[in-house]
């Protein structure tokens, strides 16, 4: 029974996966799931999809043709209560926990994403405990039970003690058989995530909710991949600064724009704390195109070019739509670093384009 259940429940997941899969361009465009986002799993809303549940009912129960009537009767004569509430259960929308792992391996499937493969010397490794064989000493939490039984029963059929009529087996002191384990050292790739968004007078909030989407997508795509991710969150106006997670999606915009001051910032940051040796590096900008002048914009390249990108994974540069902006960084970009594989970037007017771009930033591995 037990077997059958679990079974049950497999195939409701996969009903869950499925329905998420066929919807997913939808599915990245909700904003709800942000808030909902927790350490391991997220509540995904799943319009037509019921839990498993049984259901009673009354076979007396009447309803049409069950009851008494003529040809051309109306079905309902109560002419005062239209327009009343109805007093059935509505159909709701259910909310599944999906873990981001399993987020990721959909937008994976879907995307047609490739495995990144990490960069660098694993020169970090982790301690992890293996089990290697079996001893005769310790803790009751390691007992191996076949290993113990074995060697009871055959201590009892050497000493002529077993009866096949009346097969019990009583486990001696001397019988007990427990795990044993040795520490072992793996290569672990660790990445590091530095997000910078330009919070200038021209990013309004529709612009800062497309970054903040489609960076919750990249960091569950990411850290899929990998076992240890640090994320780095720079904003910039004329002036860039380091600041947590909730202030880089809450802080307001204003001011003028300087984008080589967050670029600035990045490399202060890795130089200080990530060895490119040790971590993989993607660094992801998100703004409107509108910079103080072009020679900041050639500023941002130059840096981009001697001190960045030979050690880095990745530079993506996400531009968003704005009324306000003038759009021209990602032709500077274009311009000056285009020869470089590991620079990738993508336009996101809409919601709807964030699909797009995801697909455009990892389709080649990174």
């Amino acid at each position: 029974m037990a077997l059958k259940i679990e079974k049950d429940h497999q195939r409701f997941r996969q009903i869950v996966k499925g329905k998420i899969r066929d919807d997913l361009r939808k599915f990245l465009t909700r904003g709800e799931l942000l808030g909902r986002e927790g350490q391991k799993t997220i509540s995904i809303p799943v319009r037509g999809i019921e839990l498993p549940h049984f259901r009673y009912g009354d076979n007396n129960d009447g309803g049409v043709g069950a009851g008494e009537g003529k040809a051309g009767d109306q079905l309902d004569s109560n002419e005062g209560d239209k327009g009343s509430g109805g007093t059935e259960a509505g159909r709701h929308i259910l909310e599944v926990e999906v873990s981001l792992d399993e987020l990721a391996d959909i937008l994976g499937d879907q995307l047609q994403l490739p495995k990144i493969q990490p960069k660098g010397k694993h020169t970090i490794t982790s301690e992890k405990d293996r089990y290697s064989g079996i001893r005769s000493t310790g803790p009751d939490s390691l007992r191996h039970f076949k290993r113990t039984f074995k060697s009871a029963m055959r201590r009892q059929i050497m000493a002529g003690l077993y009866d096949p009529d009346n097969p019990i087996v009583v486990p001696m002191r001397t019988d007990m058989r427990f795990r044993s384990w040795k520490p072992v050292k793996k290569p672990q790739s660790n990445a590091v995530i530095v997000y910078m968004m330009d919070v200038s007078g021209s990013m309004g909030d529709e612009q800062k909710e497309l970054v903040r989407l489609e960076a919750f997508w990249i960091d569950a795509w990411l850290r899929k991949n990998y076992e240890g991710i640090d994320s780095r969150y720079i904003v910039h106006d004329v002036r860039a600064a380091e600041v947590d997670r909730q202030t880089f999606f809450r802080i307001r915009e204003d001011g003028g724009t300087k984008i080589s001051s967050a670029f600035h910032v990045c490399r202060q940051i890795l130089e200080s704390h990530y060895s490119p040796t040790e971590w993989n590096v993607y660094i992801f900008h998100f703004s409107d195109g509108d910079n103080s002048s072009e020679s900041d914009s050639r500023e941002c390249c130059k840096i981009m070019q001697e001190h960045l990108l030979p050690y880095i994974n990745m530079f993506g540069y996400c531009q968003v739509a704005s009324a306000y902006g003038s759009g021209n960084f990602i032709n500077v970009v274009h311009e000056y670093l285009d020869k470089n594989d590991n620079v990738i970037t993508s336009r996101v007017n809409t919601k709807d384009d964030i699909y797009d771009s995801l697909k455009t930033f990892f389709a080649k591995g990174k």
